[in-house]
């Protein structure tokens, strides 16, 4: 048995597609939440709240997963993904572990209060982080929507960060690139206080988001896919 489905939570402002190699190399095993309102008005509107938005993916993972699944966070969508562990938990719905990708412990994370001014320091702040967080200028205004999004989701973030954050009961692993400005080794041994279960990282070349396309990523990937069956 190769292990269970792998559900994948993206970052801020992103629509998944940064996750199309590691898709690609779980398939079909592996398939990307749709956060509120990220695809148009055919999915609704954007969430409220940042519990509106976990409930929505909980609601997506009991609809899709039919046994314990594996779920898969970058970035903000850690914290979602997190979150979302710990609701499908208290609904009876077993997880069988949480991955956090670039991503510092849930009671460490913060937001740049200056990144929330509008849109242009939205950008910035993007930028700042990986500069391939965003689209070229050229992309027919797909930018604008990327940014629009990431702010709504940083908002959300915001949230997230005052409120009291539940334990979960499942292992979880974490890895993030080596200069990535968002995790400290710390940061990362620091998720062991938001479990009950194991709690291991990995460190690997690059920023924040180069991991997600690495080969390295996807063997390690399988690896904790295959422990989370035994």
């Amino acid at each position: 048995m190769a292990g269970p489905d792998v559900v994948v939570f993206p970052g801020a402002g992103s629509f998944g597609g940064e996750f199309k190699e590691l898709l690609a190399a779980l398939d079909p095993a592996a398939w990307v939440v749709r956060y509120p309102g990220r695809y148009g008005k055919d999915f609704g509107t954007p969430a409220a709240s940042f519990e509106d938005a976990v409930a929505a993916c909980a609601d997506q993972v009991l609809r899709r997963a039919s046994a314990a699944p594996l779920l898969v966070g970058h970035s903000f969508g850690a914290y979602v993904a997190y979150a979302a562990a710990a609701r499908l938990a208290e609904q009876d719905h077993a997880v069988a572990g949480l991955v956090a990708l670039g991503a510092t412990a849930p009671h460490l994370v913060t937001v740049d209060e200056a990144a929330l001014r509008g849109l242009p320091e939205t950008a910035a702040y993007l930028e700042s982080i990986d500069p391939r967080l965003l689209p070229d200028d050229g992309s027919d205004g797909w930018r604008e929507v990327v940014v629009e999004a990431a702010r709504g989701d940083l908002l959300l973030l915001k949230e997230f960060t005052a409120a009291p954050h539940r334990k979960v009961g499942c292992p979880v692993a974490v890895a993030y690139g080596a200069s990535d400005p968002l995790v400290t080794g710390a940061g990362a041994a620091a998720w062991a206080e938001a479990t009950g279960g194991d709690c291991t990282w990995r460190v690997f070349p690059g920023g924040h988001s180069d991991l997600l396309s690495s080969p390295r990523t996807t063997a390690w990937l399988r690896e904790v896919r295959r422990r989370a069956a035994e």
